[in-house]
């Protein structure tokens, strides 16, 4: 475990959440300076970016993000989602995750009314929640981890996530990325901000440990029509996502080739193979036990 999890976890909640709220504010500061001097980045300079570290036409891209790491940008969010349209072109698709959830799953699901495709708000950042209110987006039904997408192929990313009683199985837009041979962004945040990925491996296999909530849920979502549906969820057991240790698994990925740090305007981005993710998950797994609650193997 690295020092900063140790202080995390030893640290009262309301220091921690002090201290985001002060983070926040400074960086809130240094946007609002860039602003004032014009030193705005462009649709353009995010295209360049794109370019450079590996994004092509056509390419399949999974984005993780925080707009306020990027950088005071032109036209917010619009920017960055622009760049990412125009690099990818007519053949490209992006996929977004746009949780209503805030909170660990189980608090959000014992507390929700429902889910609605078109009206609930994602929780997963400014950007998501202007991709996910476009015209030509679509959302998958599913009420705790849908995600939206855009592009050639969003339809079969989105289509079968309806009534799935885990969120990152293998007909979820998390696993098909890795059949797709996509890529992931993570603009300005880490594993343990948006490892959403990592957990396709408790689907995948005989997990050893029993990360879900013994429990089975029903909740109700509304489709694009208003048609109201009950479907069933498992959701995770917050004793386990406490244990979570997903940075350290960084350095692994990096070493096995399947990851790599580069930058996105102001913002550390890592760009990941989604399949070789995948695969070197299974491997690890499969070899030395080695999870995000154990990083480090079993």
């Amino acid at each position: 475990m690295s020092w900063k999890d140790v202080l995390r976890k030893s640290t009262p909640q309301f220091l921690l959440d002090w201290n985001r709220r002060r983070k926040k504010r400074k960086r809130n500061a240094v946007l609002a300076e860039q602003k004032k001097n014009l030193k705005g980045i462009s649709t353009a300079d995010i295209i360049a970016d794109l370019q450079r570290i590996g994004i092509e036409k056509g390419d399949t891209v999974l984005v993780h993000s925080s707009l306020s790491r990027i950088g005071y940008l032109e036209k917010g969010a619009k920017t960055f989602v622009d760049a990412l349209k125009q690099q990818l072109g007519e053949e490209g698709t992006i996929l977004m995750p746009t949780s209503p959830n805030p909170v660990y799953q189980l608090d959000y699901i014992q507390q929700m009314s429902h889910f609605d495709v078109l009206h609930s708000p994602s929780k997963t950042g400014k950007i998501t929640e202007y991709f996910r209110k476009l015209p030509d987006t679509s959302r998958s039904l599913h009420p705790t981890e849908p995600v939206s997408a855009w592009g050639k192929n969003a339809d079969y990313f989105v289509k079968d996530h309806f009534n799935q009683l885990t969120p990152y199985n293998q007909d979820s837009p998390f696993y098909r990325i890795s059949e797709a041979r996509g890529k992931i962004l993570y603009v300005g945040v880490t594993l343990s901000m948006a490892g959403t990925n990592l957990h396709t491996l408790e689907d995948a296999v005989d997990f050893k440990f029993p990360v879900y909530h013994p429990d089975i849920f029903e909740c109700k979502v509304v489709d694009e029509k208003g048609v109201a549906h009950t479907v069933k969820t498992k959701v995770h057991d917050p004793t386990w996502s406490k244990k979570r240790k997903c940075d350290e698994l960084i350095p692994m990925f990096i070493e096995q080739k399947v990851m790599k740090r580069e930058q996105i305007g102001e913002a550390e981005t890592l760009v990941v193979d989604a399949k070789g993710f995948f695969e070197v998950m299974l491997d690890q797994y499969q070899k030395h036990g080695v999870t995000m609650y154990t990083p480090h193997g079993s």
